[in-house]
């Protein structure tokens, strides 16, 4: 009986490569350069970092429209009603027809809820129905307190518990059945009863948008947040650090510490030239990026490590451009199926994932790149520092004068 052994297979792309990774060591340093210099001067000077209310405070006004909104139009309405520059933005699926309003206001207290939303009603209900009220943004309670104390079905001593529940009936059908907007009172027939209709009629209008929802982050809060982002990234920079000086030398965990903020300088700086603003879930995408990189980094400086001991008399550019063609397959396999499901994300996952998702898809790129690019040639252009500094030192001491007692010639007497 024959015994076979059935091994792992591997799936390879690449096999055998011979590419100088080293020797294009200039252009690499050129394209970072370009890109790094072009988001720092972005950052400092143009856009500066478009940090989110969740870092600056201010106040998120969610506006939904029945037919698709105009931003310019929007824009121009909110600066007549006095709402100078507000950063607007679609939100959503575009069927929704929702933009999302950032007001800037840093009021902290319960009024400023109301106070957001009533200056977007204010700047964009419609000036041909004076002395009426929105129905489309009218709460439960305000309906309810509007039918109890007009009493358009003379219910007397019953109304607290009728009037309520029609409020509720009413509040529930506009937005589960007609998703917050109604477009016109008459859509209410067979929800409400004909007094009802009829009052409502006189005293309201529906206009073609509803707030859907407020929010509020104080600058305190923002301040807090951003600080604590920031000590993050530095945390896990810090501890990375450590962590590849034991396992390795000092120089690699300075390479691959210098490589993650080359990716996170770009990816902000990216940010930065779209005008994109930096969110919670992009500094989550950053810090995520970041042990990426590190991995893709480490397996590199591995496979260095490994052919430092089996190659000892070859040059070391010459082992690190083998280290990296032998971990090329793995790079391109790994990175190239993590890039297209960020990208999937990126594409089908919704404005709420849109800046979490495009840091993923500039990070992986960039980090994969510098793994190759920027952490290798900066251990070679150490290592050769440090063999020339010590080539010096060593003629220095060969070329150096001898003492005068090692010039004395013994006579014997």
């Amino acid at each position: 009986m024959v015994k076979k052994s059935c091994k792992g297979l591997a799936v390879e792309l690449f096999r055998n490569t011979n590419i100088d990774f080293l020797g294009k060591k200039w252009y690499f340093l050129a394209f970072s350069l370009i890109f790094s210099v072009a988001g720092i001067c972005s950052m400092l000077f143009w856009h500066h970092i478009p940090l989110g209310v969740e870092f600056r405070g201010g106040t998120l006004v969610y506006v939904k429209f029945a037919q698709t909104p105009e931003l310019d139009h929007i824009r121009q309405e909110l600066n007549q009603a006095g709402l100078h520059d507000p950063r607007i933005q679609r939100f959503g699926p575009t069927s929704d027809n929702e933009v999302l309003v950032d007001l800037g206001m840093q009021e902290t207290s319960e009024a400023a809820l109301d106070q957001g939303k009533n200056t977007i009603v204010r700047a964009l209900e419609p000036q041909s129905a004076p002395g009426k009220q929105d129905l489309n943004n009218t709460g439960e309670a305000s309906l309810q307190a509007y039918l109890m104390q007009k009493d358009p079905m003379h219910l007397g001593t019953d109304a607290e518990q009728r009037y309520t529940a029609m409020a509720r009936q009413i509040d529930d059908f506009r937005n589960k059945q007609r998703g917050g907007i109604l477009t016109s009172i008459d859509d209410l027939r067979g929800v409400a009863p004909a007094e009802v209709l009829s009052s409502l009629q006189q005293d309201f209008f529906t206009s073609d948008f509803v707030v859907r929802n407020v929010e509020i982050v104080g600058p305190q809060v923002g301040s807090q947040l951003r600080h604590q982002a920031v000590m993050a990234s530095l945390y896990s920079l810090g501890g990375m650090l450590v962590y590849l000086w034991f396992r390795f030398e000092m120089i690699y965990g300075v390479g691959a510490v210098v490589a993650c903020l080359h990716d996170s300088i770009i990816t902000i700086g990216f940010f930065s030239l779209l005008d994109k603003e930096i969110s919670l879930t992009v500094i989550a995408a950053i810090l995520t990026l970041i042990g990426y990189s590190m991995n893709d980094t480490i397996v590199v400086f591995d496979r260095i490590r490994e052919n430092l001991k089996l190659l000892r008399r070859e040059p070391l550019a010459d082992i690190v451009n083998k280290s990296i063609n032998q971990t090329l397959s793995r790079t391109i396999l790994t990175s190239g199926l993590t890039f297209l499901t960020v990208l999937s994300l990126y594409v089908f996952g919704g404005e709420v994932l849109r800046g979490f998702s495009l840091a993923l898809v500039i990070g992986i790129l960039i980090g994969t790149y510098s793994s190759i690019a920027v952490a290798a040639p900066m251990l070679v252009a150490y290592q050769d520092w440090r063999a020339r500094k010590a080539g010096q030192a060593v003629a220095e001491r060969l070329s150096a004068p001898r003492n005068k007692s090692q010039n004395k010639v013994k006579v014997k007497a």
